[in-house]
């Protein structure tokens, strides 16, 4: 999993992700926004559920995050849609919108976007 934390010209972070894990920068970007009570939340839950066999989400406005302690799971809120509707062949273009990821992988990615908001 590649990634990448930018600061555009307007002092916005954005963050961009690698193939299969681009809903995790989405997530990011769209809901957390350097929200840093936000991501406590988050670290604390997924360190709560080491070891156990519960789960939680976390629904946002875009995307909803998933976790049991051993992976989280970043989807798109409006990743349902009805197959019936497409002509034979075709499907939707969904990898931007699921994302999967060990636990310990996405607390590192989280500290690190943490970090790289404080700098100046």
């Amino acid at each position: 999993m590649d990634y990448e934390f930018l600061r555009e010209i307007t002092g916005q972070i954005k963050v961009t992700f690698s193939m299969g894990h681009e809903a995790i920068g989405h997530w990011l970007n769209e809901e957390v926004k350097g929200d840093f009570a936000l991501l406590d939340k988050v670290e604390s839950q997924i360190r709560q559920l080491a070891g156990t066999e519960r789960s939680w989400q976390c629904e946002g406005h875009e995307y909803t995050l998933w976790t049991d302690g051993e992976e989280v799971m970043i989807r798109a809120n409006d990743l349902t849609f009805v197959n019936e509707e497409l002509e034979e062949g075709m499907s939707y273009y969904d990898e931007e919108s699921l994302s999967l990821c060990g636990s310990e992988d996405f607390l590192q990615v989280l500290a690190q976007y943490r970090d790289f908001c404080r700098q100046a």
